[in-house]
């Protein structure tokens, strides 16, 4: 079996993965830096706890998996239903496994707009919307995060560090590229209404 395939071999005992998806909030798209804020609490605790993992964000959406011993991931569950800065969390996956697949990333975060978008299996989850996945799509998108890790392992170039974008600039940036033309021609329908309210409110003065 090649290494790219190969899951590495880890702690084998009391070891758990927890997988969800969720919805970001009003709260999390307006704070400054949402998705900085939650990698770097999240690697200092993952670390002492001996938890490794990665998040994704997209579309306004969260994909995280995490490994870890069953209770450190039940902690961790308990204070993610508590986090206001997502909701709607649904468990994709809470079970026993007998290897890690992110050994080296106490949490790695990708944002997927950003992230490997001429790679066509990941392409194929573009736009993110996991909501809308069948059964066993999180499977397959679970498998193509892995072999990313593991290529990275390979060109020694793991990283650990935290993003470094807002999940409100983000989403406004994706928002107004998308529809900036037509905010573009709402504005001068705007102003040519408010020009000819005031041209009849200005003749029947005269």
């Amino acid at each position: 079996m090649s290494k790219l395939n190969a899951v590495r071999r880890s702690d084998t005992t009391d070891l758990y993965q927890f997988i969800y998806i969720s919805r970001i909030t009003s709260i999390g798209l307006s704070g400054a830096s949402t998705l900085n804020d939650i990698a770097e609490v999240s690697i200092a605790h993952n670390k002492a706890e001996n938890i490794s993992g990665i998040l994704c964000y997209g579309n306004g959406y969260f994909f995280q998996y995490i490994e870890g011993s069953e209770q450190a991931l039940t902690n961790l569950k308990n204070r993610i239903l508590k986090d206001n800065r997502h909701k709607d969390i649904q468990t994709l996956a809470f079970s026993a496994i007998t290897e890690r697949r992110f050994t080296g990333w106490s949490l790695r975060s990708i944002i997927l707009e950003r992230w490997m978008l001429k790679d066509p299996k990941v392409k194929v989850f573009l736009p993110f919307k996991p909501y809308e996945w069948a059964s066993n799509d999180w499977v397959k998108f679970l498998e193509i995060l892995q072999g990313y890790y593991e290529y990275q392992e390979i060109e020694d170039k793991i990283d650990t560090q935290p993003i470094k974008y807002s999940a409100l600039g983000v989403t406004l940036n994706k928002v107004v590229g998308q529809h900036q033309a037509f905010f573009l021609i709402q504005s001068v329908l705007g102003i040519l209404i408010v020009l000819a309210l005031l041209w009849f409110m200005l003749s029947d003065k005269l």
